[in-house]
């Protein structure tokens, strides 16, 4: 493995694999309310409620998930949906000053591809049973 740990060794549910996939939906739901409506991809992402639940999900069901594959998904979907919540507050940092706004402007700009990114290649790892690293 790229970070030394071994890979994973336990066969996970199938309805553990469901709620990966279920988790990966709601977050993707979130990023197109972003897309689709006047919310920022990034806020959408970090508060709007499908993201909220799918975060909810990970912290109950990351316990099921221990040596499994599925654990890294977890991970994965956690510390995206905390790392964008850390760039919506350093952009909204910025906005509040006039100087700041252009800079707060393309931070929650690529937040956003960021976190779509994070989903689109997590979610494809997890259809092809891959754990994320």
């Amino acid at each position: 493995m790229p970070d030394g740990t071994s890979a994973p060794t336990i066969e996970p549910t199938p309805s553990l694999v469901t709620t990966g996939h279920l988790v990966y939906g709601l977050h993707s739901l979130s990023i197109l309310i972003g897309v689709t409506s006047a919310a920022t991809v990034i806020g959408a992402f970090v508060f709007g409620f499908p993201s909220i639940v799918a975060v909810v999900i990970n912290y109950v069901k990351r316990s099921e998930a221990r040596g499994t594959f599925v654990e890294s998904h977890f991970r994965w979907q956690i510390r995206t949906f905390w790392f964008a919540l850390l760039w919506c507050l350093i952009g909204g940092a910025l906005f509040v000053t006039l100087i700041g706004i252009p800079l707060a402007i393309g931070v929650f700009f690529a937040a956003g591809l960021w976190a779509i990114y994070r989903v689109v290649r997590g979610w494809l790892a997890l259809r092809d049973r891959r754990p994320m690293y």
